[in-house]
């Protein structure tokens, strides 16, 4: 007898939350589900953000090495900068009943994983910088084929017109 109303109570509860369970489990399955995407890092499974100063010092290592530029430096001024998007492990709980709740709060906190260097933030999106413009000064800045080389170059690295990019003589 006392089986049969364990069983009873079992089928109540079913009937009562089947479709939560459903929800639960499809949550479940979203979230180990592979998104496709592979994102490569130096080091902890975090893209690493380069400052302006670090693109700006990779881009003279290339232009210097283009035919004729000869010295080179090169400023960029930014539009908008590097964003990192990071998971947030957030929960909302109320007061009152579920269809007009008297008040509620939400606490969010920045999800953390195991890395090389301790824990670290999960990114969940990287926006690299768009560029406003490019200066660039070279010793070879007077000849027509070198302007175009690196104005070719510039734009090519960052997503520049050629309108936004200029090229000077190095004095």
């Amino acid at each position: 007898m006392d089986r049969k109303k364990k069983t009873e109570g079992v089928r109540i509860l079913w009937e009562k939350y089947k479709f939560v369970a459903l929800v639960v489990l499809i949550g479940v399955v979203l979230l180990l589900w592979p998104s496709g995407r592979r994102e490569t890092a130096i080091s902890g499974g975090v893209p690493e953000t380069r400052t302006e100063r670090d693109v700006e010092g990779e881009m003279e290592d290339i232009l210097s090495k283009i035919s004729g530029v000869g010295q080179v430096q090169v400023m960029l001024t930014v539009d908008t900068e590097d964003i990192r998007q990071l998971a947030q492990d957030t929960e909302l709980s109320y007061k009152g009943s579920v269809e007009a709740p008297e008040d509620y709060e939400r606490r969010s906190e920045t999800v953390l994983t195991d890395g090389d260097d301790g824990e670290e933030p999960v990114v969940t999106q990287t926006r690299r910088p768009t560029y406003r413009g490019a200066l660039v000064v070279c010793q070879g800045g007077d000849r027509a084929e070198v302007k175009l080389a690196v104005t070719e170059a510039v734009t090519a690295l960052t997503g520049l017109s050629a309108d936004r990019v200029t090229v000077a003589k190095w004095q």
